[in-house]
């Protein structure tokens, strides 16, 4: 075999020599993104404008490709181009132009304060991932309206029979939860569990429900329906009380309250007056909610409410 020559020699080494600069292209490609994220980053002003060719294109050079790579590596770990720009900035001498990457002690206390706001982020998004993540499992476990509700009150209707509740029911303790708390709802799911388990008061409970949705805008508010409607929800409600009372489910109601105490203890400086635990974080009032949850009731009907409350305020 024989031995190249001098001139095949030179040949094949010179077809190893990397370019001096390259096309937006190539820059690309070597990164890892594309043209059009870096065409981005010059509009930024996150990347200095590079020279251009006679052609009138981008040429990159050993610089710019250091910088790019900066750029994307600070990206693929989350970092906002904002801050990435920040960075890179901080690290330029007063009148000069921007580093070509964070180097040096400034640069890297740049960087290591924008990785610490970063990881504060990511930790919160883990938070709140696993709040969604335990959601969806509860209501994949609980059925989907019922893992609507927090665990404080499917507790309480989790021994009742398959079906027993209705999709009323859970829409209603959903509302009393957004307005009252998991402790207000779950006092109130006494209520559906004596109507769950006690067939003859359900069947009054329906037939007390359409007389009252009957009370519609076309009846007046001083109809005789309208008063008589009023006494049979009273009677109801008395009737409701009994068998919460004679069923021990009043009793339960009692220890909710125990339990909340338990699993919520006071602060230091909150006094019973001033505890709002029993409220999602963040919530409007009780007062607050109620006047903007909307009720399609007519006249008739709230004047129905108005007067069942005045005949249990008597009695």
């Amino acid at each position: 075999m024989s031995r190249p020559t001098e001139e095949g020699s030179t040949l094949m080494y010179s077809s190893f020599i990397p370019p001096r600069q390259v096309k937006i292209g190539d820059a690309a490609a070597f990164v890892g993104t594309t043209p059009r994220a870096i065409r981005h980053y010059h509009e930024i002003g996150l990347l200095p404008e590079p020279e251009r060719g006679g052609d009138d294109r981008r040429r990159y050079g050993y610089e710019d490709m250091i910088r790019l790579l900066w750029i994307r590596k600070m990206a693929d770990a989350g970092i906002a181009l904002d801050d990435i720009r920040a960075a890179f900035a901080d690290t330029a001498p007063a009148g000069a132009a921007p580093a070509s990457a964070p180097a040096g002690a400034d640069g890297d206390h740049g960087i290591a304060g924008i990785l610490e706001r970063l990881e504060e982020t990511l930790v919160a998004q883990e938070a709140e991932l696993r709040r969604q993540r335990t959601a969806v499992q509860r209501m994949r476990t609980e059925g989907s309206r019922m893992g609507l509700l927090s665990d404080f009150v499917t507790s309480r209707l989790k021994n009742l029979p398959e079906g027993s509740l209705r999709q009323a029911d859970l829409d209603n303790m959903l509302v009393i939860e957004r307005i009252f708390g998991p402790l207000g709802a779950a006092v109130n799911a006494t209520r559906y569990i004596a109507l769950a388990t006690h067939p003859e008061l359900r069947e009054e409970s329906d037939r007390v429900d359409a007389a009252e949705e009957a009370l519609d805008d076309t009846v007046a508010v001083d109809d005789p329906r309208v008063a008589q409607v009023a006494a049979e929800r009273h009677a109801f409600e008395k009737a409701l009380e009994a068998v919460i009372e004679d069923s021990g489910l009043a009793a339960e109601d009692d220890a909710l309250f125990d339990a909340w105490d338990a699993l919520h203890p006071p602060a230091a400086d909150e006094g019973e007056a001033d505890r709002s635990s029993d409220r999602e974080p963040g919530s409007m009032s009780a007062f607050e909610a109620t006047g903007k949850m909307p009720y399609d009731f007519s006249p008739a009907r709230l004047r129905c409410i108005q007067l069942a409350g005045e005949l249990a305020a008597a009695s």
